[in-house]
């Protein structure tokens, strides 16, 4: 399949690499069919890619692995939370975090409070909600710092 996307042009995606949000994600229940995705230009640096929206081509949020900026995150999360990805091994969940980009890039952030969880295993995902963290982590000294780092 060929979509036309607002960030990368025309992508050629695979079925197998389309993950299926059941219940959409918050603010958006109908949009439930997405691709992650990585800017070559960029590679997998610090890890940023993005969620690309399969119904709405020009709808793609930046994601990242929480670790990467957090590495002691680790939300406690309900069983009937994860019920939409049906059976899974928690070796095989994926969790990302979506990336807020301001136009002061100083601000950027990332939502710890409502991370995607996505079982690799069938690719059924989804998007909850988890106490004690916040909506947003600052993050841009920590992306200068990897950046300098080398990744």
């Amino acid at each position: 399949m060929i979509i036309n996307t607002r960030l990368f042009g025309n992508v050629d995606l695979s079925d197998d690499k389309i993950l299926h949000f059941p219940g959409g994600i918050i603010g958006f229940p109908e949009l439930q069919d997405f691709a992650l995705i990585h800017d070559e230009d960029q590679g997998e640096g610090a890890g940023i890619r993005y969620l690309q929206c399969i119904q709405e081509p020009g709808f793609a949020m930046p994601v990242i692995d929480p670790l990467k900026v957090k590495p002691d995150y680790n939300p406690l999360v309900e069983d009937e939370l994860l019920k939409r990805l049906g059976d899974y091994d928690a070796n095989e969940l994926l969790v990302l975090t979506t990336i807020t980009v301001p136009s002061d890039l100083s601000k950027m952030s990332v939502n710890l409070k409502a991370p995607f969880v996505i079982n690799a295993g069938n690719r059924q995902a989804c998007q909850i909600i988890v106490e004690d963290y916040e909506v947003k982590f600052p993050i841009y000294e920590l992306l200068q710092s990897m950046k300098k780092a080398g990744g």
